[in-house]
């Protein structure tokens, strides 16, 4: 039988369904070898040679496809129509050669499928070819030029700059995206502006808004009510005119729908409708696919198949009927810049079948199903038709000029299906009007602007009244700030790299996940917000390594990368241009000291490190003793702003400025020692006074949390001095046992618990408390009667671990469970325990994304291997050696 390989165990099950017991198919579990983590992998001096190693995890998947190629002497290669699907297919040739497995005779074949349904499978297994070597050579180089980058430019950043974990080719340029961004939010300065609207009623007695355009025959600008006393009088003006309305403008226009899916358009979407990240929505893509209901999930192409517009068009009449059709396909075009692997878009491979229909089990691939189904069908429907209406109020005096707009949908068209989301709220523009006609008196609707009123009161604000309200209520002026552009989320960022050139489809989930793990970044509310340790990495590359950072730079190393896949340059010559710059900028900082750096970037970060203070004193002066001056510090955990005069001052704050979490705060004074807020190492903490010599280590205590987050009341920024010394009095003594023995109740590492070791005991008893306030009110009974309790029950406090879902058997034997865990949900098989992502519920979990936790942290535990190894051969050698058997004549 032919042997068909594929990477996944699903995608496997489901070919092996379509072409039967004539085929063996087998899963590779990804890619089968990589560049091994040490020096001299890719070989500057010898033509970049590359030396691949087969993964420990992988040697089994190649081992069963060899022994399937015993019987049979042909072998299918059938990954994924794309690059890194042509990799895998050319290293598991490569590899099954290096252990003789593909012998001259044995038939090697390569087939792609868009979309794993029985007729796209069959139709390709009709249709073999050799292996694209240009695409493979786009792959060799991209995986070179990463590695080159990588295992050169991280120890730089290790001996530089400590607490830096290591940089990317790529992931360094999305870093600077986000850190940019963030310093352009810090230096912005908001504009005041005021708006003023009234609330009018027509002769029918219908309500609308309008809002002022024009005051004392002049066209109003955005700024030109800069403060309240303008508006004050805008508003003033408005409520004492009659006001009629002057005309009333109806325009028809029209909507047309957006193009179907591509990768980066689906993880922005998924991203706006469902704050899923890229790679939660990769992977459920990637399940959808390998089960066979999409096309393939990694693409730039928007081309739709031929028979898919066809099926589709037929399925939107069936649906919505023939006037939901247009009278000729849509045709859609590219505009991605570097836009290449021209694949089709991503689609339903059945345009009959919605979510519903499918009874998919796993909440993000149904949404993530009903999405792609619902934005291909609208991608073939009629425009919507509608009519845009503006209606213009004035005074008959031209003093005062109003406008109210709004818009009628006459014919839904795709809009009756999906409508694509919006990165950032837009204007109001859709608000239907009443029927309103020229010459009619527009009167005000008396008090209909109080409530709106009152909520800009209670918004309030530090630079005057937040709303003005005429004497009748019914005009209303509101105070604005110019807002700085916003923190890129997920889809923004996408977005913003795609339109760069920078990456590839395939590439953007990694990437921003990559920044994430290595804590460059971290996402609050669905956005990206810099870590001090990301801002000091992009700095850092930008003075010393501007060039490799640049946007222009990395996109154009895409297009060259791109001429390679096309055949139309050569490999080894770009990465011998590219490498001839690169090491030479790497040597050029090998003798620079730490300090030397420090003080570049201390110098290039200075206006966001030492902003002016508002009492006009020296930004750089310690506000703590001061005398020292404040300098850029480093260490493990990312850099700092600390006072120069160290030791004797321990004055720090983070790189984010004064005022920002983690800076040094005094909460006062007592007994005559200081008591300060600070930050450290495992997170904020009070300490009483300050180290001397005689009492280096003064008290000191973590604020308390509970799974990860602060306990409510305790967050560092209510904390107080009271607080503070009642966190300073911990342990506290409950009193003396009836046994003997002090009972003392403290905050641990796990939450509060109370302690207790009779005078015959070798270690004393331990019990938790359910609730954080007890470690301050539990009395001597309580105490008594549960560590009596635990005496009696000492197994009590470690429970077995709830199983909260079995998954089956691993391919290697052996349970697969999702069990409950102190820290959350974990997956547990054999003796490998593997956190579950946090955006991952067990009841959505996957076999394929269990085995891919379990194979990630399997490989993490090689030194344990190695040392359990030479345990083993050196026991091995104290044994006598066995006795040969006599030979048999």
């Amino acid at each position: 039988m032919p042997v068909v390989v594929v990477e996944s165990p699903a995608k496997a099950k489901t070919i092996n369904k379509y072409l039967g017991s004539d085929y063996t198919v087998l899963a590779s579990y990804g890619h089968v070898r990589d560049l091994p983590p040490k020096d001299g992998s890719v070989d500057t001096d010898h033509d970049f040679e590359m030396k691949w190693e087969v993964a420990n995890d992988s040697r089994k998947h190649v081992a069963a496809i060899a022994e399937a190629l015993k019987t049979d002497d042909k072998l299918i290669l059938a990954t994924d129509p794309d690059r890194e699907g042509e990799a895998i297919s050319w290293h598991l040739k490569e590899a099954l050669t290096k252990r003789r497995s593909i012998k001259k005779t044995t038939e090697v074949s390569r087939v792609t499928f868009n979309a794993i349904t029985k007729a796209a499978v069959t139709e390709a297994m009709k249709n073999p070819r050799d292996i694209d070597a240009p695409l493979v050579e786009a792959y060799l180089a991209r995986r070179a030029l990463d590695y080159l980058v990588g295992f050169n430019l991280s120890p730089v950043l290790w001996r530089k700059l400590p607490g830096a974990r290591s940089a990317g080719r790529v992931q360094s340029v999305c870093l600077r995206l986000i850190v940019e961004r963030e310093m352009e939010i810090e230096a912005f300065n908001p504009r005041e502006y005021w708006q003023v609207k009234a609330q009018l009623a027509t002769p029918r007695g219908q309500t609308f808004e309008a809002r002022l355009v024009s005051l004392a025959g002049k066209k109003l600008d955005r700024y030109d009510l800069e403060n309240v006393t303008q508006a004050e009088m805008a508003v003033d003006a408005v409520a004492k005119r009659a006001l009629k309305v002057l005309s009333v403008e109806a325009k028809p226009a029209s909507r047309n729908p957006s193009a179907p899916f591509m990768t980066s358009t689906l993880q922005q979407e998924a991203s706006r409708k469902f704050g899923m990240g890229a790679k939660a929505a990769m992977n459920a893509a990637q399940r959808l696919y390998e089960a066979g209901h999409i096309t393939y999930m990694r693409t730039d192409g928007i081309d739709m198949a031929p028979e898919a517009v066809s099926a589709c068009r037929d399925a939107i009449a069936d649906r919505y009927g023939k006037d939901y059709v247009p009278s000729s396909p849509r045709v859609y075009k590219n505009k991605a810049k570097n836009a290449q692997e021209a694949h089709e878009c991503i689609r339903p491979t059945d345009m009959t079948k919605d979510a519903e229909s499918l009874r998919l089990s796993e909440s993000d691939q149904r949404k993530l199903y009903d999405l792609i189904w619902k934005r291909t069908l609208a991608c073939q429907m009629e425009a919507a038709r509608l009519e845009r209406t503006t209606v213009e109020i004035g005074s008959d005096d031209g003093q005062v000029g109003l406008r109210a707009t709004g818009q009628v949908v006459l014919f839904d068209g795709f809009l009756k299906v999906y409508e694509e989301g919006r990165d950032e709220p837009a204007e109001d523009d859709d608000k239907r009007l009443p029927q309103i006609m020229q010459g009619d008196p527009a009167k005000f609707e008396a008090g209909a602007m109080k409530s709106e009123h009152a909520k800009a009161m209670e918004k309030g604000t530090d630079r005057g009244k937040p709303a003005v309200l005429s004497g009748d209520g019914a005009t209303l002026g509101t105070q604005s700030f110019t807002n700085p552009p916003p923190r890129y989320t997920e889809a923004t960022l996408v977005k913003k790299m795609e339109e760069l050139g920078i990456g590839r489809p395939s590439t953007y989930a990694s990437v921003i996940t990559t920044i994430q793990d290595r804590e460059y970044v971290r996402k609050e509310q669905n956005r990206l917000f810099p870590e001090d340790k990301g801002r000091i990495v992009t700095i850092f590359l930008l003075n010393f390594f501007k060039r490799y950072v640049e946007y222009d730079f990395t996109a154009a190393l895409e297009d060259e990368l791109d001429q390679v896949s096309a055949g139309a340059e050569d490999y080894k010559e770009l990465l011998a241009k590219f490498w001839r710059d690169f090491s030479a900028a790497i040597a050029e900082t090998s003798d620079l000291r730490i300090s030397e750096v420090l003080d570049v970037l201390d110098e290039a970060l200075a206006p966001q490190l030492y902003p002016p203070r508002d009492d006009g004193s020296d930004p750089r002066i310690c506000p703590k003793c001061g005398q020292g001056r404040l300098h850029l510090k480093t260490s493990r955990t990312g850099g700092f702003v600390g006072c120069g005069n160290y030791p004797e001052c321990t004055y720090t704050r983070p790189i984010a400025g004064e005022g920002a979490e983690g800076e040094e705060k005094l909460l006062g004074e007592d007994q005559g020692d200081e008591i300060w807020l600070k930050a450290g190492r495992f997170g904020p903490y009070v300490q009483r006074g300050e180290p001397t010599p005689e009492n280096k280590k003064p008290p000191r205590a973590s604020l308390p949390k509970k799974g990860g987050a602060y306990l409510p009341g305790w967050d560092p920024a209510d904390m107080t001095l009271e607080k503070a010394l009642t966190l300073l009095t911990m342990p506290r003594e409950v009193g003396m046992h009836p046994d003997g023995g002090v009972v003392s109740a403290n905050l641990g590492r796990f939450g509060p618990y109370i302690m207790h070791q009779l005078p015959d005991e070798e270690k004393p008893v331990y019990v938790n408390l359910k609730e954080f306030q007890e470690v301050f009110e539990i009395g001597m009974n309580h105490a008594v009667e549960l560590l009596a309790q635990k005496r009696a029950n000492p197994g009590r406090g470690r429970q077995t671990a709830k199983a909260l879902r079995e998954m089956g058997e691993h391919p290697d034997g052996g349970k697969i469970s999702i069990m409950e865990g102190r820290y959350g949900p974990y997956v547990k098989w054999e003796k490998v325990n593997a956190t579950l992502p946090k955006d991952v519920e067990p009841a959505d979990v996957t076999m394929e994304t269990v085995l891919e936790l379990i194979a990630a942290k399997a490989k993490k535990k090689p030194a344990k291997k190695a040392a359990s190894k030479s345990t083993a051969k050196k026991t091995t050698a104290k044994k006598p050696a066995a006795k040969k058997p006599a030979k048999k004549d």
